[in-house]
């Protein structure tokens, strides 16, 4: 079994590569479970409902024209975009699948910091359709 490190993720918000900006990136993928305990149980009896996604992206903040604030800054209250996320930059394979999916930007905050400071951003995405997972290259 390999163990991975995190080093060299790839990110692509509205077919906009912002993968040389990346500090942090987590999906989150869930199904909202359901109480099906009835009479006699004696253990609650949880069972999988509709699934559900998030991403939130660390990135290091840039106001260039084609970059990080002008792509996201677009995106709030706007439709559904496309998102792609793999564990590195590498093509995509077994080894490094292709997470991609329909998303609105829930939150994005354009400065963030203290005097000093890195100018770092953070933008929360949720789902607007399927997570998909793919290691075909």
């Amino acid at each position: 079994m390999a163990i991975s490190i995190v080093y060299d993720v790839s990110v692509t918000i509205n077919s906009v590569d912002l993968s040389d900006h990346v500090k942090s990136a987590t999906i989150t993928y869930e199904a909202e479970m359901q109480d099906a305990t009835r009479m006699g149980n004696t253990t609650r009896v949880m069972k999988p409902g509709i699934k559900n996604w998030s991403a939130t992206i660390e990135l290091e903040q840039d106001y260039a024209g084609g970059s990080v604030d002008a792509t996201l800054f677009a995106l709030i209250g706007a439709a559904a975009f496309p998102v792609i996320i793999r564990p590195t930059s590498a093509v995509r394979g077994t080894a490094n699948p292709e997470f991609t999916g329909s998303a609105v930007l829930e939150n994005y905050n354009p400065i963030a910091g203290t005097v000093g400071d890195l100018a770092v951003c953070t933008a929360s995405l949720r789902s607007a359709g399927v997570l998909g997972r793919s290691a075909s290259p």
